[in-house]
């Protein structure tokens, strides 16, 4: 499938093993799993830096290298499940971030064209997740601006 806003096509990367269950060597229990992952995500890590967590450091000294197939869940749904899941979709919020930090360059550095468009593309991306999530991750009338964006990361 080619990019967005490019001409390129995407270069294939690895795909993750076939598993049906996790590794013998990693018996961890569900429910440690879970209770973790709320701890996690209560110190306010994000659920892919919950994931990296759980796969270095583990429950109880033991890795856990992915939680769907030990638990039977994605990280997000044991979040959903427990009440403890963020305020915005994670993919979302990285681009607003990013968002954030080139209009701040662009006011210090008005002749960066490359990251004036840059700045372009990246909120166009934002506006069309904004339709995605519109209603399940975000508001009914919620609509993109710097100001908001700026509110809500804080």
């Amino acid at each position: 499938m080619a990019r967005m806003h490019t001409r390129r096509r995407g270069s294939s990367d690895s795909d993750k093993p076939v598993a049906d269950e996790p590794p013998e060597w990693s018996d961890v229990d569900e429910d440690a799993i879970e209770a973790r992952v709320v701890e996690l995500a209560e110190q306010g890590h994000s659920p892919s830096e919950i994931g990296l967590q759980l796969r270095d450091e583990g429950v109880q000294g033991t890795p856990v290298p992915n939680v769907k197939l030990a638990t039977g869940k994605k990280v997000t749904e044991i979040l959903e499940a427990n009440e403890a899941e963020p305020e915005l979709p994670e993919d979302l919020r990285n681009l607003m971030e990013r968002a954030v930090r080139l209009r701040e360059h662009m006011d210090e550095n008005p002749g960066d064209h490359q990251n004036k468009r840059a700045l372009q593309n990246t909120q166009s991306k934002i506006r069309r997740l904004v339709d995605y999530y519109r209603g399940d991750g975000v508001d009914e009338d919620f609509t993109y601006s710097y100001d908001k964006a700026v509110e809500l990361l804080d």
